[in-house]
């Protein structure tokens, strides 16, 4: 069988594209995560590695999909060959039933880890910097009394979204942020 695996870090993002190209590649079926993958424990990997057996494919679209380190790919990549299992990146070239496929597969790995590495010293640094300037960084703080307003509009009922956001200024996704953390609260 050939599954395949397609991961966004947000709720936000959306799987299409990936989705489009595993299905390109003739997937029968699709486990889809909606996580960052800096997490090792995601349940969709986990269900998807339980169904394999031997002579299965798993396609992704890019490495970075699977994983974000270079350890945690060849684990993977340990895994699926001691099942006897192909592994598959469709961006990356990479196709491990061949002898090539598999050292190709580890050099990527490794690329990718120094790519995401690399990204994470320049976003570390461009912080630093803008400190350094007086600017902070991370999302602004809302006007608690708008926020207050906003929850009340919408446990009234009384309000549609769209006139919540617009009477308090906050975006849609910010409220929904807000709503989420007063029920968790609220519980």
């Amino acid at each position: 069988m050939i599954f395949g695996y397609a991961r966004v870090s947000t709720e936000e993002q959306n799987l299409d594209s990936q989705i489009d190209a595993l299905n390109q590649h003739h997937v029968e079926r699709i486990f889809k995560e909606k996580m960052t993958g800096t997490k090792k424990e995601r349940p969709q990997l986990q269900e998807m590695i339980q169904h394999l057996r031997k002579g299965d494919t798993v396609v992704v679209y890019k490495l970075d999909r699977i994983s974000r380190s270079t350890k945690h790919l060849i684990e993977i990549s340990e895994q699926f060959d001691s099942i006897g299992v192909i592994f598959i990146s469709i961006q990356d070239g990479v196709d491990t039933s061949t002898p090539m496929g598999k050292f190709f597969f580890r050099v990527m790995a490794s690329l990718a880890e120094l790519e995401r590495d690399i990204i994470v010293e320049r976003t570390r640094s461009g912080l630093k910097a803008a400190r350094a300037r007086g600017k902070k960084g991370g999302r602004p703080f809302k006007d608690q009394d708008k926020v207050y307003m906003a929850i009340k509009m919408y446990q009234s009922k009384e309000y549609t979204i769209q006139q919540i956001t617009e009477a308090t200024g906050l975006g849609k996704t910010t409220l929904y942020r807000y709503l989420d953390k007063e029920k968790k609260v609220s519980r």
